[in-house]
């Protein structure tokens, strides 16, 4: 039953359902429009509609008391007819559809045309090939081993192309099956307490049917949809659901819908279970979150449902009960959300990962110069080819020669397509993958479980993270770590011995009895790990804080049970304090209180002193309290509690209803100070952060006291810098207008400084996030990471760059939203992630700096040989073995460094900033410059250097010669001393630095040279080589060690000199934003903002025709080159379109033409500047 998908299980639902209808008095329809209802009007229409809850029960054939009778007929029937308690994950991919994925990437698809064309044309062998009198140049003469060889090419190419599929493909696969995995593992562990047949057992989650009584009790997070039946004081978290913070209370005649994902918080109670799996409120949200497979054979059925379905299915749904509201609502994210599923597997972040975007575009960029350079020489070898035969040697074309003169034309073709094989960098989307691969894996050590592949990558540019405080950068167990007892104010926990005995008892006494009797301390689960806490987290610190003094508060419990406690103050916002009545052994009365020590200590009038008596404690001693102990606490991130006593004679009896009276005249026992402790390894994961250039921000509900204490114990802010602290309240106030309107500019005011939201809710974070993210303040747009736990974080997870969810706290439905999983909850974790993302980027541009020195250097040895010599130099299976070696080896060895601390101490990238820096640019043409050099000068005066016989011009059919051998040794010796200096790209000078660090580097160095020995050695016709002797190996080797030497030379030559060098593979914000990320923002934008976009447009037209007009005026002025003005011209013209995503490039080069003083007068000038970015 487990891989049944949703639609099976509607469907099966929907049919069985009208036969069985009858056998209960309720349909699951009913049931599932009843839960739909909230507060008053569900209690309205349970009235109306079946009585009351026990009715329903009756209905549902369950007894409140007794519960289910357990057997397992009546169970099956219940799942068949209710569905049962689980939400089929949607069904993964299989592989083939992966490889299909794979098989999409547009270099591949080059590749694979160029191979399949090449091994036809190996296979097609025309006749006349003897007739000797046709053409005599030796243009391209193949000998006969090449000729034998020739299919090996397009099999080598199409092999590079498989394996390049099959290892993204398993990559992915592997990815979805460990995630799979791990969801298994954490539903498995999941149990809760039903009443069956009047016995209270612990069961799966899975099993729980509609008609079980449930259990619920506080720190429950409820399984099922259920009504309330009976319970005392019952108050649940509906935030998952809702985002309300505010907690509800709940009774059977006010509000006794009890939902699924949601959290109890007070108190205990019974219900009966109404909804489960896919029909519960969560499994609702789950499926709209397209959880569910169905989505996609639904929508195949009803794809003719116009989107204007979608507005009104909301509606709908909520009036309409059977069928259709059941399969409105995951048409609505079917067809409005997601419009389609693929989509959302391949665009899973709406954009392209920015590595993924710069990658395709320099591939591109590549390819189209290896296009030419191919094409160039194809032209070149057939103009001398023709010229030479034809008009020079003044031979006829004879009809019989034709096939002949083909079969050049066809090798000249192959030679070209050679070279385009050569140019168009394959090993790109194997290095990314491989890389990322290798990240996820080792990513899964640093406790970070990567959901989708990219976030690893774009998590290497992050510029800002906001962060939850509580669990995250806390460890979210409150712990007592200063007090005052007896005049004495501690800085740590006292030693008990330095305590008074009779303090000591009314200490344990007040905090065991004046707490809810659920609050408990358990062992640790397992050894080594800190207690757990169960219940309300302030009173877990102070009975903690009784567990420290080396007391115990269990016997002082089992001695005063909960049914003995004469009178509860319980504690609530008004009152603000908790207070127990107790009868003692002589009749008269004790009442034990605690509460926030400003409120509790005003009705204090006596305190006890260090021989544990009461002493009378004045005002002015407050006072002094307040100052010497409470403030120096709150300025520690500390909540004060204050604890007291008073006792009351036994007649006459006081007015217990007379809270005035009764809670005053108070002794102080102690005040404490408790803390949410900072996980200990933040502040210093935050030091590293903002070190890397990376901004912290705290997004948190706690106060703002608070926040801003441990704010500055993260090292989040430092004092004395300028930042900014904002309540939510406060916040929204400024970044909305009058009309309650959020203003991005409003935002962009506000977020540069901003370092700690308190008291904020999941809206405001959302909003925060969005208003980063959206931001055209800074020139790069910032790429938030965002951390989650709750449900009602999902939508900032979904719209931050990277969400992480936290693997121990996070709900599903958080996790289900995220990109990363923190499975240790801990911040720390968080910059082991940028450390990884990091490293991904630098192996690809190690990758890419040793990639195109071959390429170029490959391209131009094969041109300029086929266009002198009529012959590349470099053999077609010769260069295949160079690609292998450049692309598949290569990106194994350098996508595999491992990530190192330095990585930490620069800046980050991002997104337009490009692949290849200055400096990469400047090696890969230094190191080009020196072996084009070397191979041309063996090229042309090698054979008198060595004194062997010259390989060029060698006759058809001739055996290879030991000339163009040395040539390709030595290239591929150069390209193997090239990939150690790859391993640097900011131009450090060591690069043997940590490369034992890495084996696979080690092994792939090594077995390159070692297969090299071989196929000189023994490779004979198919690979063109002969023999060589030790000596001409020794050269070899030597001029490749020269590549070591030659790399510190360009390492001293400064980059800031070379200005000439061009960068590549830069994302210009134009291509940021793909369609459908314009067309998603569209729907947002109303016709106010529309009419504005249309006169930013104008304006902007105004401003481009201003700005040409000066360049035209100011290059005239200056003689410069009138091009680069038409060139600027076009940039902004096209960024102009993009008004979406206004630029800030555009910005700069507006700024830039307008403050040319030349002009337009200062004043112009100032005012466009000012308004020329709205």
């Amino acid at each position: 039953m487990g891989d049944m998908t949703n639609s099976d299980f509607y469907s099966k639902n929907q049919r069985n359902e009208s036969s069985h209808g009858g056998e209960f008095g309720c349909t699951m329809e009913e049931l599932r429009s009843l839960m739909e209802l909230r507060g008053t009007e569900a209690v309205v229409k349970i009235k109306e509609t079946y009585g009351d809850t026990e009715a329903i029960c009756r209905r549902l054939k369950t007894s409140p008391v007794e519960g289910l009778p357990g057997t397992a007929p009546d169970l099956e029937k219940r799942k068949q007819i209710f569905g049962q308690n689980f939400i089929p994950p949607k069904k993964p991919k299989t592989f083939l559809q992966l490889v299909w994925e794979a098989l999409q990437d547009v270099t591949l698809i080059i590749l694979e045309i160029a191979a399949i064309i090449s091994l036809g044309l190996s296979f097609y062998h025309p006749p006349g090939e003897n007739n000797e009198g046709c053409a005599t140049a030796q243009g391209g003469a193949e000998d006969e081993g090449e000729a034998e060889a020739g299919w090996i090419e397009g099999a080598a190419i199409l092999l590079s192309v498989i394996c390049v599929v099959l290892v993204t493909a398993f990559n992915d696969w592997s990815k979805e099956k460990q995630f799979r995995g791990l969801q298994s593992r954490i539903e498995q562990e999941q149990k809760f307490t039903v009443v069956r047949a009047g016995q209270v057992v612990q069961i799966p989650v899975a099993e729980i049917v509609v008609g079980d009584i449930a259990q619920v009790k506080y720190g429950d997070l409820l399984p099922a949809d259920g009504l309330f039946i009976q319970g005392n004081d019952l108050k649940i978290d509906e935030s998952s659901l809702t985002g309300e913070s505010d907690q509800v209370r709940k009774s059977v005649d006010k509000d006794p819908m009890l939902l699924s994902g949601t959290h109890v918080m007070e108190g205990s109670g019974r219900m009966v279970v109404t909804a489960v799996g896919v029909n519960s409120q969560t499994g609702i949200i789950f499926t709209l979150l397209g959880a569910g497979g169905e989505e996609e054979e639904k929508k195949d059925k009803k794809g003719k449902m116009q989107d204007g379905n979608v507005d009104a299915s909301q509606s709908k749904a909520k009036q309409q009960d059977g069928a259709a509201a059941m399969e409105m609502q995951p048409l609505k994210s079917a067809e409005g959300g997601d419009a389609d599923d693929k989509k959302k597997a391949n665009m899973h972040k709406k954009e392209k990962s920015v590595l993924q975007g710069k990658l395709t575009k320099l591939a591109v960029q590549i390819g189209k110069a290896g296009l030419v350079m191919s094409a160039i020489t194809v032209i070149i070898l057939v103009l001398y080819f023709t010229v030479d035969t034809f008009v020079v040697n003044k031979k006829p074309w004879l009809p019989e020669c034709t096939p002949v003169y083909v079969q050049y034309f066809v090798k000249f073709f192959i030679i070209g397509v050679t070279v385009l094989v050569v140019a168009v960098p394959e090993g790109l989307p194997l290095a990314v993958t491989i890389s990322l691969a290798y990240s996820v894996k080792k990513m899964m050590k640093d406790n970070n479980l990567v959901r989708h592949l990219d976030a690893c990558e774009t998590m290497g540019n992050a510029t800002a993270i906001c962060s939850d405080k509580t669990g995250t950068l806390t460890t979210n167990r409150m712990t007592v770590v200063q007090a005052y007892v007896g005049d004495v104010h501690y800085k740590e926990i006292p030693d008990p011995s330095s305590i008074n005995a009779k303090t000591m008892e009314l200490l344990v006494n007040a905090i065991a009895i004046n707490s809810a009797y659920t609050t408990k301390i358990l062992p640790p689960e397992k050894e080594g790990a800190l207690p757990r806490q169960v219940g309300n987290k302030t009173e877990c610190g102070l009975l903690g804080f009784v567990l420290d003094l080396k007391q115990d508060y269990e016997p002082v419990r089992t001695q005063m049970p909960e049914e003995k406690l004469y009178k509860v103050y319980t504690f609530n916002s008004v009152r603000k304090s908790m207070s127990t009545v107790i009868k003692l052994p002589d009749e008269s009365f004790r009442m034990y209180s605690k509460g926030a020590s400003e409120i509790v200590l005003k009705k204090c009038c006596k305190i006890l002193n260090g021989a544990g008596e009461p002493r009378v404690f004045r005002p002015r001693d407050r006072d002094e309290m307040v100052k010497k102990v409470i403030k120096p606490m709150a300025c520690d991130g500390l909540r004060t509690i204050c604890v007291a006593y008073r006792d009351f004679p036994s007649s006459p009896e006081p007015d217990w209803d007379n809270e005035n009276d009764i809670l005053n005249d108070l002794t102080c026992i102690c005040v404490v100070g408790i803390e949410d402790p900072v996980r200990p390894e933040v502040p210093e994961a935050i030091r590293k952060c903002q070190r890397a250039g990376i901004t912290v921000r705290m997004v948190t509900g706690d106060n703002i006291n608070t926040a801003r204490a441990i704010a500055i114990k993260c090292g989040i802010i430092h004092p004395g810098e300028d930042f900014l602290c904002l309540e939510g309240k406060e916040f929204n106030r400024r970044i909305r207008n009058e009309k309650g309107e959020i203003e991005q500019e409003r935002i962009d005011k506000i977020w540069p400084k901003l370092r700690v939201l308190a008291r904020s809710s999941p809206t405001d974070k959302h909003t925060l996030v969005k208003g980063i993210i959206d931001s055209t303040h800074t020139e790069q747009r910032q790429v938030v990471a965002v951390t989650g736990d709750g449900t009602n974080d999902g939508p900032a997870l979904k719209k931050a760059d990277v969400g992480f969810a936290m693997g121990i706290a996070g709900t599903d439905v958080a996790k289900e939203a995220s990109d990363i999983i923190l499975t240790d909850d801990n911040f720390s974790s968080i910059v082991k992630a940028v450390m990884w993302g990091r490293n991904v980027y630098d192996s690809i541009s190690k990758f890419l700096q040793f990639q195109l020195t071959v390429n170029v250097v490959a391209v131009i040895v094969a041109f300029t040989g086929a266009c002198i010599t009529q012959d590349s130099p470099l053999k077609a299976v010769q260069m295949l073995w160079v690609n292998l070696i450049m692309d598949t080896f290569a990106s194994l060895a350098l996508a595999t460094e491992p990530p190192t601390e330095t990585l930490l101490l620069r800046k980050p990238y991002g997104r337009n900033k490009p692949l290849i820096s200055r400096t990469m640019m400047k090696n890969i043409l230094g190191h080009a410059v020196y072996q084009l050099t070397l191979i041309f000068t063996l090229l042309f005066v090698g054979e008198k250097m060595f004194q062997i016989d010259s390989g060029r011009n060698a006759p058809l059919h001739s055996p290879p010669s030991e000339h163009y051998t040395i040539i390709f040794n030595t290239f591929v010796m150069m390209q193997l001393f090239n990939e150690i200096n790859a391993r640097k790209i900011h131009g450090e000078r060591n690069v043997f630095d940590g490369i034992f660090r890495n084996p696979i580097f080690c092994t792939i160095v090594l077995g390159t040279f070692a297969i090299q020995i071989v196929i000189v050695q023994f490779g004979g016709k198919p690979f063109s080589c002969s023999p060589l002797q030790l000596d001409q190996w020794m050269w070899c080797i030597f001029i490749g060690l020269g590549e070591l030497v030659w790399g510190q030379v360009i390492a001293t030559i400064p980059t800031s000199r070379l200005k000439f060098l061009k960068e590549a593979g830069r994302l210009t914000q134009k291509e940021e934003i793909p369609e459908e990320e314009l067309n998603e923002d569209v729907e947002e934008i109303d016709h106010a903002e529309r009419e504005l976009r249309r006169g930013q447009i104008l304006w902007f037209r105004g401003l481009n025709r201003i700005q040409t007009q000066i360049e035209v005026v100011n290059t005239f002025k200056s003689g410069a080159s009138f091009q680069g003005a038409l060139r600027r011209q076009s940039s902004v013209t096209s960024q102009s379109q993009d008004v979406a995503n206004l630029s800030s490039p555009s910005r700069v080069s507006l700024s830039n033409a307008l403050s040319s003083p030349t002009s337009l007068p200062p004043a112009a000038a100032g005012h466009s500047r000012r308004e020329g970015v709205p």
